[in-house]
């Protein structure tokens, strides 16, 4: 079967643990999501491709995100994995997807991954919390921390995501294997309750040495967000609290690549949201030849050519598009079980 195969190549790649890898395979992990290179019976490479909704210049887009990338020991260094990632751009070209991301495992991976198309695009920031000697006020807004899905719990994370601009999403189904993986990781969802309703809710990790990190923070308000983060360390006895967030002006680390999967179909968005821009574009994508060609933005539409039309032309690979489109947006991750 070829599930218990991918499963045993990705014992022998990843240092997973087998509560994490049998989570994975039980929750993430279907036949209709991997794409593999098999040598006779055995399959030498592999990886799957999840399916994310990402907000994008005020619309939804399809992406991919690939997991569990991984190439047998005895057949790396042979162009296995170059290939496999080929077939699977073609397999996502078919079903729609607009755009394909990913996090390196290692950082040498980025620049192996670039030779893909995939660009060095999303950020994120760090900000420290520091409590206060005084324990939480007293509002009328009550605590709960626990691992546990609800439904009120994955309407508000996604109401309040759904409003960040150029953001992975994340499904109620995706959720729910974040919530498996924190169980595993013995984190918690907290949230702060008007009665029924949450105000404010945070998912925080255990780290190394009794230290913990906040994965996600989304609020009504900065005053509720320090509320919670203030009873967060009350409970957990810690003097601060490290809480990654969405990258604006000032220090940000990287954290994943993107790689345009149906360029007509990101530069019509693009168009549509920048009438202003006038671009005259010859690109080319070694992977994926559909994307190869001449495309002309002007007044808010993109025409797709396979001729030149006279004019000078700006020529770009698809991972230099990919990182021009990017720019200036701080497209975020976050949840993504990295």
């Amino acid at each position: 079967m070829i599930r218990e195969k991918v499963k045993d190549l990705w014992k022998l790649c990843f240092n997973d643990s087998e509560e994490f890898t049998e989570m994975y395979f039980h929750l993430r992990y279907n036949n209709d999501t991997n794409i593999a290179i098999q040598s006779g019976e055995a399959v030498i490479a592999a990886l799957q491709m999840l399916p994310y909704p990402m907000t994008f210049e005020g619309k939804d887009i399809h992406t991919s995100y690939i997991s569990g990338a991984c190439t047998h020991p005895d057949y790396r260094n042979r162009g296995v994995m170059h290939e496999l990632l080929a077939q699977a751009f073609a397999r996502m070209l078919h079903h729609n997807v607009a755009l394909s991301t990913l996090i390196p495992a290692e950082p040498w991976l980025f620049d192996y991954y670039a030779r893909s198309g995939y660009a060095p695009v999303f950020r994120y920031a760090e900000k420290t919390f520091i409590a206060s000697g005084t324990p939480a006020a007293n509002t009328g807004l009550t605590l709960d921390m626990s691992a546990e899905y609800t439904e009120k719990k994955y309407e508000y994370l996604n109401r309040k995501l759904r409003k960040r601009s150029f953001c992975i999403q994340h499904t109620k189904e995706d959720f729910q294997v974040v919530i498996a993986d924190l169980q595993l990781e013995r984190g918690f969802i907290c949230t702060l309750n008007n009665e029924e309703e949450i105000t404010t809710l945070a998912v925080v990790y255990p780290t190394e040495k009794n230290n913990w990190h906040i994965g996600e923070i989304v609020s009504d308000t900065p005053e509720t967000e320090a509320l919670l983060l203030q009873h967060i360390c009350q409970r957990l006895n810690l003097p601060s609290v490290r809480v990654l967030v969405p990258p604006a002006t000032g220090e940000s680390h990287l954290l994943g690549m993107a790689r345009i999967i149906n360029a007509e179909t990101i530069l019509q968005l693009y168009a549509t949201a920048h009438p202003e821009q006038e671009l005259n574009i010859h690109l080319t994508d070694e992977q994926l030849s559909a994307n190869n060609g001449y495309y002309y933005l002007n007044n808010g539409k993109c025409i797709n050519s396979a001729k030149r039309l006279p004019g000078s032309h700006l020529a770009l690979t698809i991972g230099e598009l990919t990182e021009k489109i990017f720019a200036t947006t701080n497209p975020y991750m976050s949840l993504m079980l990295n």
